[in-house]
């Protein structure tokens, strides 16, 4: 009978993206290059991106830093609202900064976000089968990487909102057989030098 092994799960957001979005900044570049040299020692079994051109390019800096690891594109993997909470779920003193917050979300987002995020939670979380432990990586959006911070620590759905990660930050989830889930470390910018830290975040933030 097959067993069942850990998955470790490397999560970044994308490098720092140009005003438009259409692609990355020369700083987003060097983040994801220096994130993929980091990376190089870890035996990935695949790395994963959303579909948007920031993910793309950061995910194929960083798949150049490393040995024969495929990219897959996957939407689950994208840019969308993984849940919308009513009122009465949120905290008293915050419902109305949330609310919002996702007000500008169209309806389109309010119907497949969801569907996208449970898609993640069924493809990205959990144990995996087998006897070896197995190492991925998704290359993604601050959304998706709360979500499933979030999921980790058994949080209500609503906790993804306020959870902000910076360009080409690390965190890792382990996912044991048997055992909670476990975030390892999350937001890591060690990779960066002081100039390229803190990117995504607003100035006040940037220490």
């Amino acid at each position: 009978m097959t067993g069942t092994a850990t998955r470790y799960l490397h999560l970044v957001r994308h490098g720092e993206a140009s005003p438009d979005e259409s692609g990355l900044t020369e700083g987003g570049r060097q983040q994801a290059i220096l994130l993929g040299q980091r990376l190089q020692s870890i035996p990935f079994a695949a790395v994963h991106h959303g579909p948007l051109p920031r993910a793309e390019q950061t995910a194929r800096l960083i798949g150049d830093q490393l040995k024969n690891v495929p990219l897959h594109l996957s939407e689950a993997a994208g840019d969308y609202v993984p849940y919308m909470p009513e009122r009465d779920e949120l905290p008293t003193e915050s419902a109305d900064f949330f609310l919002r917050f996702l007000d500008g979300a169209t309806a389109e987002e309010r119907e497949h976000g969801p569907a996208l995020a449970r898609q993640a939670l069924d493809l990205f979380t959990g144990p995996v089968d087998g006897e070896e432990d197995r190492h991925e990586l998704i290359v993604t959006h601050n959304f998706l990487v709360a979500w499933l911070v979030r999921d980790a620590m058994h949080a209500p759905k609503w906790r993804w909102l306020g959870l902000n990660h910076g360009n080409a930050a690390l965190t890792v989830i382990r996912y044991a057989p048997g055992r909670p889930a476990s975030v390892l470390f999350s937001n890591d910018m060690l990779h960066l030098p002081a100039e390229l830290r803190w990117t995504g975040f607003p100035p006040e933030f940037h220490i």
